[in-house]
């Protein structure tokens, strides 16, 4: 256990520059007691930790990073980029005793949260007996009007389902309330992915602990989910609610959705009709929707969750979802009321609130906050400004933080607008090992944030016996998590202190995935067989340009041209060298067509429906690039090759995930984006080679090249026996029935997929398109095909070009019956749109 005894050794008691009177704040250490020994759960795990030498940690760092890429996890600060969901392989543990303390703080909280929720929504004693401020409640954000006139909300005795709680210790250790997270709260969807990597990657250390399991709680949330649905609904459906896949914590939505074993959708997903809120279905608004939804987990802040009540521009909501609420037809977890309890004001008025509403005493404090609307506490709060005092932080009532960075300018902020903010204590937070991005080989002290998760599960408050760490102080694009590992005080304890969760009935039922889904899928099953063939054409390619070798003398250059023509068919680029070329149709994101953009559009069409899919998804991005990461940073010309091979064997690997794939709508829109995209590369391909041809007969090599590159050259020698020909190689890429790779062959699974589709009735508008099109490939002889006139084939070529015309038709018709919502939701009032995701 070096890593920690050399933290151990290094660690001085840090003291905090802001202490009032010049006075030192020590912080308190997760892991090591002020006279250097490991506190009581480290202890306890000192014989398996043995081996987290820093060559250990090293490795282990690795191999995190290359889990985490392969789970696709990411998370991207507000207007930044997507980048690597980071954790540190040292985790944040707490023992039974400690946690046993929390736990009843934890739940106590939000039976308080609840009770003030629906006081503040109804009778309002606490402003009507004076100990909330109404000016501190009604000039917050989140006190939603709406949601005061709805008559469920306001009747339902636990609105409050679900709870976040961020928490810091103070310097004695004992653990303080820094904010509520009640809206929309975010991360348990990352805490079970800290949760997979970390056992991975140190499973003795796991084994030893004897930890908490975090599995039954999320079995609770399920279940609690699905009891919220109104009275009458047999057969609950429940979705969660996504602002979409450029959300912050897109990834935490769909691993969460995942997880339940609900939808994940989007406003445009979802229609109110006759009071009740339902899943579009295909072919809306032509016609009927028949899934109707009894309960929404929401992930959008509620501002942007209605256009036609609040927000007018919002291209997030669900119009009518107010009004849906109100009629009892539909539960929304968490009420769009429920923000209010975010507001920083309140933690100033939660003793009182508690004694008043509980009969109890705050178990659980927040960290000292006095509002500005409050003379007394103003007048004492100036005081110490004015006196310099940098204990104290400042926020505005939404909570976001001021850009005062003195005493003297937070005092005069706060002097202009009293009402309008809070001044917040500043925890000196307990800090804990980071490795993750330490210099050299020790892991630094950082400051810690912990954020656990509450949920209501028969009439009681249930804490997750675990959670986030996150490292304080950091830029959000920087943020380092840590796993949190809740010790049992004894191994036959029951996980999660819920031994009686009792398995949910099964009911069997298969959802229709909504347009928009569907679309995703299709285009997925396009870009995955787009990326394939340009991968086959790049491989050949660079086998005909590779200088001549002993072995094969007569091969290199022979039908590269053509493949390379082929290349800039599909990407839209000419090339002024061919390995500059090859190096950009695989790494040039910019560039239609190219590998690294097809990949990055397939990636983007599956972030949406990632709740659909298996985590083995995943992993060929990461791989993929890891392998376009590695050709970047060389020069050499077998790398070209070699990351092609790594590319085309995950995209091989995808279609092997999608063949796991239950056959239902979603499955055979993918499948019908494959072979529509197969047909239309097929043509693009014999266009290129062959058609320009003015040779009655081509050579050889050229042939053998296109087969290769349509994957049919072990198919072509096992059926003729001889050495390849024009029609003969015509004759298998273009009427074969039996070819997989031939066109006839992928029209045909593509009138199969197209019948799986939710409007298809064997005649519609894409069906018959695609029956045309097989009728003209099975009445043309290829023989006629074949011939050559003076500058090339132009019977071969316009045969290709109409098919192509026609396959470009079939696209369209598919997504204008099967892949649209209807029309474009225009904003109801005229206001800048700005994307808050949550």
């Amino acid at each position: 256990m070096s890593v920690l005894r050399d933290y151990a050794a290094a660690l001085t008691q840090p003291t905090l520059p802001f202490a009032p009177g010049g006075q030192s704040v020590a912080r308190f250490d997760e892991v090591i007691d002020p006279d250097g020994s490991l506190r009581a759960p480290w202890k306890r795990l000192a014989d398996a930790a043995v081996e987290l030498t820093p060559e250990a940690l090293g490795r282990v760092e690795d191999e995190i990073a290359r889990f985490i890429a392969d789970d696709g996890v990411q998370y991207a600060g507000a207007g930044e980029s997507p980048r690597a969901w980071q954790l540190d392989p040292v985790p944040l543990v707490i023992d039974a005793p400690a946690w046993a303390r929390l736990e009843v703080g934890l739940a106590q909280r939000a039976e308080l949260l609840n009770a003030l929720l629906v006081d503040l929504y109804g009778e309002r004693r606490m402003l009507a007996e004076g100990l909330v401020p109404a000016a501190a409640v009604f000039g917050h954000g989140g006190y939603t009007r709406a949601a005061a006139s709805g008559r469920p909300e306001a009747a339902d005795k636990r609105p409050l389902l679900i709870a976040g709680t961020d928490l810091g210790r103070d310097a004695k250790g004992e653990w303080r309330v820094i904010g509520d997270r009640v809206q929309a709260p975010s991360g348990l969807g990352y805490a079970v992915e800290n949760r997979r990597v970390i056992s991975r990657v140190l499973p003795e250390l796991y084994r030893e602990a004897e930890l908490h399991r975090l599995e039954p709680y999320y079995t609770a949330l399920r279940e609690t989910l699905l009891n919220a649905a109104p009275s009458g609904s047999d057969e609950p459906l429940v979705v969660v609610l996504s602002p979409g896949t450029h959300s912050e914590t897109a990834y935490d939505q769909a691993s969460l959705a995942n997880l339940l074993g609900f939808p994940l959708v989007q406003g445009d997903d979802l229609v109110v009709r006759d009071g009740a809120v339902w899943v579009k279905p295909a072919g809306w608004p032509r016609a009927s929707p028949s899934e109707r939804v009894d309960v929404i987990l929401r992930r959008v802040d509620p501002d942007w969750c209605d256009p036609l009540e609040l927000r007018g521009d919002s291209q997030l909501g669900v119009a009518g979802l107010v009004e849906a609420v109100r009629r009892g037809s539909v539960r929304l977890i968490n009420g769009l009321g429920a923000g209010v309890l975010e507001n920083p004001a309140l933690h100033a008025f939660m003793p009182a609130v508690c004694e008043a509403l509980l009969g109890e005493q705050l178990r659980l404090p927040s960290a000292s906050a006095w509002w500005g609307g409050d003379p007394d506490a103003l007048e004492s709060v100036l005081t110490r400004l004015d006196d310099g005092d940098e204990t104290l932080g400042l926020r505005r009532l939404d909570g976001s933080r001021t850009t005062a960075r003195t005493p003297g300018r937070r005092a005069a902020l706060l002097r202009a607008d009293p009402c309008g903010h809070v001044v917040i204590e500043r925890l000196p937070l307990s800090q804990g090992p980071v490795w993750s991005g330490a210099a050299g080989d020790e892991a630094t002290p950082q400051p810690l944030v912990l954020r656990t998760f509450t949920v209501d599960y028969h009439s009681a408050y249930r804490p997750l016996f675990g959670g986030i760490a996150t490292v304080s102080g950091r830029a959000a694009a920087n943020l380092i998590s840590k796993d949190v590992w809740v010790l049992k005080a004894d191994a036959e304890d029951s996980d999660q202190g819920l031994a009686a969760v009792a398995p949910l009935p099964v009911v069997a039922s298969v959802p229709v995935p909504a347009p928009r889904a569907l679309d995703d899928m299709f285009w997925a099953g396009r870009y995955a067989e787009r990326t394939e063939d340009l991968l086959r054409i790049v491989l050949e390619a660079h086998v005909r340009l590779t200088p001549p070798s002993p072995l094969e003398p007569a091969v290199a250059g022979v039908g590269a041209a053509e493949l390379m023509s082929a290349l800039q068919r599909l990407t839209g680029h000419w090339w002024d060298g061919p390995e500059d070329e090859l190096r950009s149709v695989l790494l040039d994101a910019e560039r239609p067509g190219s590998a690294t953009h097809s990949l990055g559009r397939m990636r983007g069409a599956l972030e949406g429906v990632r709740d659909q899919l298996s985590g083995d998804t995943w992993r060929l991005f990461g791989s993929s690039e890891r392998a376009l990461r590695a050709l970047r940073g060389g020069r050499r010309s077998r790398q070209i090759a070699e990351t092609a091979e790594q590319l085309l064997t995950g995209i091989l690997a995808f279609q092997g995930v999608t063949a796991s794939m239950m056959r239902d709508s979603a499955w055979h829109a993918i499948e019908a984006g494959r072979y529509l995209e197969r047909a239309l590369q097929l043509c693009s391909l014999l266009g290129s080679a062959l058609a320009p041809a003015t040779a009655h007969e081509l050579d050889r090599s050229v042939l053998e090249a296109v087969l290769t590159a349509a994957e049919s050259s072990v198919t072509y020698r096992r059926r003729y026996r001889g050495r390849a020909r024009t029609q003969g190689v015509l004759e298998l890429l273009l009427a074969e029935p039996d070819n997989p790779r031939s066109l006839l062959f992928a029209l045909a699974r593509l009138r199969f997929h197209l019948q799986g589709l939710p409007l298809s009735t064997g005649s519609t508008r894409p069906e018959r398109l695609v029956d045309e099109l097989r009728a003209a490939v099975e009445a043309q002889s290829v023989g006629e095909l074949v011939a050559a006139q003076g500058d090339g084939r132009h019977a071969l070529d316009g045969f290709l070009a109409e098919a192509s015309v026609q396959l470009t038709q079939i696209s369209d018709a598919i997504t204008a019956l099967h892949l649209t919502g209807g029309p474009p939701r225009l904003p109801l009032a005229a206001r800048t749109f700005v994307e808050v995701m949550g």
